[in-house]
């Protein structure tokens, strides 16, 4: 198999050095989206077969056959089609013929230096790698778009969370001469925008001035009928985050997650986690996303129910490697063993618990037999005393 990838942009006159021209008029099987067949069709020559990109993929895979000429936008090997191919056709001979992108274009537009920007493709996939960015605070992003992430979408995230410290500028159909427009918008007037598709964002904004905090104070937290001692404690809270690990972690799992100040902490500290929250108490749910959107931790997925009632397809979530059991209502073995059903085989346990002359022959009994039952290895104990407050065990163990 050969290809030979041809980036365009949404130009319907566009222009190709001699040596694509030569490739073109010589070809026989030619692919690309409609957008592209429609701007390339006087170049091609009379007998040329079409293949039309469209999912399902595999389908268009099909069809391909000893050499294709590709169409595809911009760069094809930034975040583009020449990526699948290589992917799926790991062993065939690849030509490109980039042009400028999107995210260049509008940079180009608006005279805007680009080496600084990071960048983030919403084109099909998750906010995941979006909400890092604004967690890290990054000074310039540039976004690729779709249908669902919308600039409008995406600046009401930013509100809904308070990363209101950006500009947003939208390019649409670039390249083009009679539909190409650049819009610099606030995010308050792009969230109420309808803009016309292709088009691609760059947000610029004065991060320096809004550096996220190491260690949320307790007293900042929306509380379960305000009771303080339902919060695990900030020094508590990022010990714990020290004994998971989280720098080495992929998958977080809260469970009994309450007010979300460990999911929340976790998601700052350690923005590219994905975090999953588990509470039995329904009215937690508004709790931890008021918290989430007051701290500025999108990208969170929040669970409600009785972790071993309600949550029977944990299978269905993504594998943890880290698991923290903020409670268990005296039920912790049957939690320990739900969750070694699904926990990766480097992953880790962590649970506090609190030295009280009733609660140590409640808690860590339960903890110690669970880890003999469980045939879990355990590591040594973390003693800590914080002000007047009774003293607490990190407890921590692994397969």
């Amino acid at each position: 198999m050969k290809f030979i990838v041809i980036g365009i942009t949404d130009n319907p006159q566009p222009f190709f050095p001699p040596e694509v021209l030569e490739i073109i008029k010589s070809g026989k099987v030619f692919s690309g989206g409609k957008r592209h067949h429609e701007i390339v069709a006087p170049f091609l020559p009379a007998n040329a077969q079409w293949i039309d990109i469209t999912v399902p993929l595999n389908a268009v895979f099909e069809q391909y056959h000893d050499e294709v000429v590709v169409f595809a936008s911009g760069d094809p090997l930034f975040f583009g089609f020449a990526n699948t191919l290589q992917r799926e056709f790991p062993d065939a001979e690849l030509k490109v013929f980039p042009t400028f992108n999107s995210l260049q274009l509008l940079a180009h537009r608006l005279v805007m230096p680009y080496h600084d920007m990071h960048i983030v493709s919403l084109t099909g996939r998750p906010w995941q790698e979006f909400d890092r960015a604004l967690i890290e605070r990054v000074p310039k992003i540039g976004i690729l778009t779709d249908k669902q992430h919308t600039p409008a979408a995406i600046a009401q995230r930013m509100m809904d969370y308070g990363y209101t410290y950006y500009n947003m500028y939208v390019g649409e159909h670039l390249g083009n001469p009679q539909l190409e427009k650049v819009t610099t918008l606030t995010l308050e007037e792009a969230a109420q925008f309808a803009f016309s598709t292709p088009n691609c964002v760059i947000l610029d904004g004065k991060t320096d001035e809004h550096a996220k905090p190491y260690g949320i104070p307790d007293s900042a937290f929306m509380l379960l009928d305000g009771r303080e001692k339902m919060i695990t404690k900030m020094p508590i809270r990022l010990l714990t985050l020290q004994a998971l690990d989280l720098s080495h972690r992929h998958v977080l799992w809260d469970i009994g997650a309450c007010t979300g100040s460990v999911s929340i902490e976790a998601r700052l500290q350690f923005p590219h986690l994905q975090v999953e929250a588990f509470e039995i108490r329904p009215e937690c749910e508004a709790i931890i996303q008021e918290n989430a959107r007051c701290f500025g931790a999108p990208g969170m997925n929040i669970h409600i129910g009785d972790f071993l009632v309600c949550c029977d397809s944990v299978a269905t979530y993504s594998t943890p490697d880290a698991v923290f059991i903020g409670g268990h209502g005296g039920r912790l073995k049957d939690i320990m063993e739900k969750v070694l059903t699904v926990l990766a085989p480097n992953g880790i346990i962590v649970m506090n618990s609190v030295i009280a002359p009733k609660v140590l022959t409640d808690s860590q009994k339960l903890w110690n037999e669970a880890c003999e039952e469980l045939n879990l290895q355990q590591e040594p104990p973390l003693h800590i005393q914080l002000n007047d407050h009774h003293p607490i065990t990190i407890l921590k163990c692994k397969r």
